[in-house]
C-alpha cells in the first residue's frame, strides 16, 4: 500500500498537469507523442518554448516547466525524442538511448524540429521561438543552435555543453545562447566548460553563462534528492535563480 503522502503528491501533480494535452505526431513510421499547453490566458506575446527533456524522456521537471511558462504567457510543447516503444526503463537504457542521439546529432536536430513544428501547429508565432532543454535536452537545446535553427534563442539547463558527435566545423551561431550551470557539477570537466565556451567566442554567438554555487548535476529537478555527493540533487535556491534568470532572458530576446 502507497503512503499516504506518496498518494497525496502523485494526486497534486496529476491536477498541476491536468491542462497539458498530448500531441501524436511522426518521424516517419515512429510513433512520438509531445505535451502541449496554451498560455492560461490571454496574451499578446505570442510566444512559444519549446521543452528538450532529460535523459528519461517525458518527465515532470519538464512537465511543471511547461505549466509554469503558460502562467507566464508562452505556449509550450515538451518534446518526445525516443517515440513509442523506446521510453527508457532505467538510467542503464536512459544513458544507451540518449548517447545514441548524442552521437547521431541529425537525428536529434530532426526530433527537435518535429517538436517545433507541433509548438507552432498549437498556435505560437515561428518568429518567437525559444528552445529550454534540461540535462540531455540543454545538449539539444545548444544543437539546436549550432544547427542553425531559426529561433530567438536557445538555453541549456544543467545541460553537457560538448560536441559529442565528435569534432564538427564551428560554424556561426546567431541566435542568442544562454547557458544555466551547476558550478560543482561533476558532469562537465572544467576542460569541456572551457572548450564550449571557446566554441562560442568562435562561432561569433551572443552568450551567457551562468554558474551557480553549491550545485551539482539537475539542480532543478526536484526528484533528485539534496545529496550532493551523488553528483545529481535538486537546489532549491540554484532552482529559484535559474528560473528568474530564464525569464529575463526571455524578456530581453523578446522584446524586439
Amino acid at each position: 500500500m502507497k503512503p499516504v503522502l506518496t498518494i497525496l503528491m502523485t494526486l497534486i501533480a496529476s491536477s498541476t498537469f491536468a491542462q497539458l494535452k498530448p500531441v501524436p505526431y511522426q518521424d516517419g513510421t515512429q510513433k512520438l507523442t509531445g505535451l502541449v499547453i496554451t498560455p492560461a490566458k490571454n496574451t499578446q506575446k505570442k510566444a512559444g518554448i519549446l521543452i528538450l527533456p532529460a535523459w528519461k524522456g517525458i518527465d515532470n521537471n519538464s512537465k511543471e516547466a511547461a505549466v509554469r511558462l503558460a502562467q507566464q504567457g508562452y505556449y509550450a510543447f515538451i518534446a518526445d525524442i525516443y517515440g513509442e516503444g523506446n521510453y527508457p526503463k532505467d538510467t542503464k537504457e536512459a544513458g544507451q538511448q540518449s548517447g545514441h542521439y548524442k552521437k547521431n546529432v541529425t537525428k536529434y536536430q530532426q526530433r527537435i524540429k518535429l517538436a517545433m513544428d507541433q509548438l507552432i501547429k498549437a498556435g505560437a508565432d515561428p518568429s518567437r521561438i525559444i528552445v529550454i532543454g534540461y540535462c540531455f535536452g540543454g545538449t539539444g537545446a545548444l544543437e539546436a543552435a549550432r544547427a542553425g535553427f531559426p529561433v530567438k534563442g536557445v538555453v541549456s539547463i544543467h545541460g553537457g555543453l560538448a560536441q559529442y558527435a565528435g569534432e564538427r566545423p564551428v560554424n556561426p551561431i546567431h541566435t542568442k545562447v544562454l547557458v544555466l550551470h551547476g558550478a560543482d557539477d561533476p558532469s562537465m570537466t572544467a576542460e569541456q566548460v572551457l572548450g564550449f565556451q571557446q566554441e562560442m567566442r568562435t562561432a561569433k554567438a551572443d552568450w551567457q553563462m551562468i554558474e551557480y554555487a553549491n550545485a551539482v548535476h539537475a539542480f532543478t529537478d526536484r526528484e533528485a534528492g539534496n545529496d550532493n555527493s551523488k553528483g545529481a540533487a535538486y537546489n532549491e535556491l540554484a532552482a529559484k535563480r535559474s528560473w528568474k534568470h530564464l525569464l529575463l532572458f526571455f524578456d530581453e530576446i523578446l522584446a524586439s
